[in-house]
């Protein structure tokens, strides 16, 4: 039963956080028993049966319980399979959408040597514009996930592309991760190529596209800014934050220990 299935791979995450703790007692209980299923649940002809085993796929990275060896040798493989040009439509986008949550992490040597490539592919689905709208929607995640290098070498042409989409909702997916995707550019490339692509969005035909842009104008102004100056800086979420200046902590510590005195010499 399809139930059945789907509790048991809420089960996983849980039952691996108990084997981890108790390692000396259970040393290959879980890359010997649990993630052949986890990997084997990936391809269930039921959907909702897919949809735990993801969530559980996740979990298990977040928490750092996949071996190295499971994540180049079991997982990327399945999903280098489901997202095939060949693979079943909703399969290459779960497979597409789990492959952009992950590559967050996983190191940057297995996103951009076994993911990247079939992402770009992915970029150019002709056939799929579900499958390009998760690639806009995540494109900044995996340009901080591959770095610079990487990211301005085969990752901006793509960008350009799904930048000039003829569904606007991929235009707009673009101008909402603008800031990220700028942020991991060097200087040269921000100005020369992103800056008149950005141009390109805010005066985008649908209305929609350009009121992403204009959000997003703030946040890709900032990333022309000297971090170590301007304070400005990316979370890992993608969001754009603001770090203290030395001179502000130390004012702001000297602030304290005046009202601290002044409230010692009250009570006194």
């Amino acid at each position: 039963e399809p139930t059945v299935r789907t509790e048991l791979m809420e089960q996983i995450p849980p039952i691996a956080i108990f084997l981890q703790e108790s390692r000396p007692k259970f040393p290959t209980a879980f890359f010997e028993y649990l993630m052949p299923i986890v990997v084997r649940y990936l391809t269930d002809v039921n959907n909702q049966v897919r949809k735990a085993g993801q969530e559980a796929l996740l979990i298990l990275l977040e928490q750092d319980l996949v071996a190295q060896s499971d994540i180049e040798n079991k997982v990327c493989p399945i999903l280098l399979d489901l997202s095939a040009p060949d693979s079943d439509d909703e399969y290459k986008v779960e497979a597409v959408n789990i492959i952009c949550k992950m590559a967050s992490m996983l190191s940057r040597t297995t996103v951009e040597h076994m993911l990247l490539p079939r992402f770009c592919e992915l970029c150019s689905d002709g056939k799929l514009f579900q499958v390009r709208k998760i690639c806009a929607a995540n494109f900044g995640d995996i340009c901080n996930a591959v770095g610079q290098e990487a990211t301005e070498r085969l990752l901006i042409p793509k960008f350009f592309e799904l930048c000039s989409d003829s569904v606007w909702g991929m235009r707009k997916a673009c101008a909402e991760c603008f800031m990220a995707v700028s942020y991991t550019t060097s200087p040269e490339v921000r100005r020369s190529k992103l800056s008149p692509l950005f141009i390109s969005l805010i005066s985008d035909t649908c209305r929609w596209v350009r009121q992403a842009a204009f959000q997003s104008l703030g946040p890709f102004i900032s990333t022309f800014a000297n971090p170590s100056s301007a304070g400005l800086y990316v979370r890992e979420d993608g969001t754009l934050s603001i770090r203290p200046s030395p001179q502000d902590v130390a004012s702001c510590q000297a602030s304290n220990n005046i009202n601290f005195i002044s409230s010692s010499t009250n009570v006194a």
